[in-house]
């Protein structure tokens, strides 16, 4: 039995390969990468042309465009720019009358969307800021001990400690009724949802038009002391009384769907924004929905260059790192125990790989290091979807405007739990001295981080401010988890960390 066209979905979608009639993400990827590499190295654009197993073989490319971008800060950015390029003529906008090209379904949005304002009944000024860990919550003189005690774990870099330091210095950041943020998948888990809500801010959420994400923003808005303005259906009829009970159909945008529509509506209030890009789908639904985020951050942007942009990166990627982070792993390889180097030996060469192996020269004179954290359980729509928001910070802060990129650790929200390998591993991940984060720690400290860079009149996402390198950015008050202080390359002890794990899960007795 033959089957019908493949059915599209509709908004943002992969282009159709010509050669099979699908939607091929694979193809796609492919594509993207190698023109990014084109930038810069012919050879490497044909190695990735030549990949056939895309699923098993995108792991060293996306790791070579990291070292293709170290050679030079121009290399970094012509990288990026043709990414970004040709992410927009690949990715198409599917509705009734077919395909269309990205910038031009974003230039002719076909839904309308009105605004319902809900205020927030908290009368209490800004909610002091403080950090759940292990049931505790930390404010003052002992979350200042706890971050150093990160530091001195390798958990989170310097450079982050330093920069929630200075938050804890100036409480009076936390007071946020002079901004306006724009939030693209709202309810996210790790998000700074909460945060805001009780800061003060002045919030515009996006999330898909369905009840859970929904009474997740309107329970902690009315609990907070700021405002929301939410969008709806045009002639929906909602009222803010009407969702007394909770959300209410007509309430939300989907950002695959609507994204010409919701840049629309963004741009309609008129004033600079401070858009997070947050949100996450499974499969190759994240990569769309990036697409989507990043033609509206683009967008938004470009009408008003006082807008600033703001990711939680991965630390489970590719990253370049400055030469004492890779001094520090090379280190912890050689200086392993012999206890270690013995188990290591029986089990072959692929397991316990070394983290780090080499310094790159930069022409801006400094060295620095790669730490290849990739998990392959992710699979590469994730890593282009992840890869997707560092092109964008690395080009918009070239052309001048404001871009946060502060890497987040590995938590455990539900999206990551539900993938059993990945669960199990995070439950074993400390035998390498790995710390996975609860949400609520995660969205604690990388709301905190997010308003620095807002206010600290030397954040590296400032574009006034100087970098040696665009990958800077990225090095800049990232907190990994350890992922850039273990001396074995993540994903060769990710078995090991997994079964480890899975006895703690589920053996009696092991759970400790």
């Amino acid at each position: 039995m033959q089957s019908g066209p493949e059915q599209a979905p509709e908004g943002i979608a992969f282009p159709t390969d010509p050669s099979s009639g699908r939607r091929s993400t694979s193809e796609a990827s492919r594509h993207i990468l190698a023109t990014a590499a084109g930038a810069v190295s012919d050879e490497a654009a044909e190695a990735i042309r030549q990949t056939r197993n895309w699923r098993k073989g995108y792991v060293d490319h996306f790791h070579r465009l990291v070292e293709l971008g170290l050679a030079s800060p121009e290399a970094a950015v012509a990288i990026a720019r043709a990414a970004l390029d040709a992410t927009r003529r690949e990715f198409v906008f599917h509705g009734a009358d077919g395909d269309l090209g990205i910038d031009d379904a974003m230039a002719q949005p076909r839904d309308e969307l009105g605004t319902l304002t809900i205020d927030g009944r908290s009368t209490e000024g800004p909610a002091p800021w403080a950090v759940p860990v292990d049931g505790e919550w930390l404010s003052g003189d002992r979350l200042r001990v706890q971050l150093e005690r990160w530091v001195l774990r390798g958990v989170m870099e310097p450079s982050a400690a330093d920069a929630l330091h200075r938050c804890l210095d100036n409480p009076d950041w936390f007071d946020l009724s002079d901004r306006t943020f724009a939030l693209l998948g709202a309810a996210s888990e790790a998000g700074p949802l909460g945060w805001l809500a009780r800061w003060r801010a002045r919030l515009v959420a996006i999330d898909v038009p369905t009840a859970g994400p929904w009474n997740r923003i309107l329970r902690e808005v009315r609990q907070g002391n700021g405002v929301l303005h939410a969008p709806v259906a045009a002639n929906a009829g909602v009222t803010a009384k009407e969702l007394h009970d909770g959300w209410q159909e007509g309430l939300g945008a989907n950002l695959l769907t609507q994204a010409p529509a919701i840049a629309r509506w963004l741009a309609g209030f008129g004033t600079p924004l401070d858009v997070g890009c947050l949100a996450y789908l499974d499969g190759e639904k994240h990569t769309r929905v990036s697409v989507a985020m990043d033609a509206i951050a683009d967008a938004l942007q470009r009408d008003n260059p006082d807008t600033t942009i703001a990711y939680m990166a991965t630390p489970t990627d590719s990253f370049a790192v400055p030469d004492a982070v890779a001094d520090r792993v090379m280190t912890a390889w050689r200086e392993r125990s012999l206890i270690k180097k013995a188990a290591q030996w029986p089990l072959g060469r692929y397991a316990f790989a070394p983290g780090v192996t080499r310094r790159y020269e930069c022409s801006n004179g400094k060295r620095y290091g790669i730490v290849d954290s990739t998990i392959t359980q992710q699979g590469p729509n994730y890593a282009l979807a992840k890869r997707l928001q560092q092109w964008r910070a690395t080009v918009a802060r070239a052309d001048g405007r404001h871009a946060v990129m502060n890497i987040a650790p590995s938590t455990t929200t539900r999206s990551v739990t539900s993938n059993p390998a990945l669960a199990a591993g995070f439950a074993g991940a400390d035998l390498f001295n790995v710390e996975v984060f609860a949400p609520e720690t995660t969205n604690a400290l990388m709301a905190a981080l997010w308003v620095h860079e807002l206010r600290h009149g030397k954040a590296a996402s400032r574009p006034e401010t100087t970098l040696d390198h665009p990958f800077e950015l990225f090095m800049d008050n990232a907190i990994h988890g350890g992922l850039w202080s273990v001396p074995y390359l993540p994903r060769t002890v990710l078995p090991f960390a997994a079964a480890a794990g899975f006895m703690r899960q589920h053996l009696p007795g092991r759970k400790g």
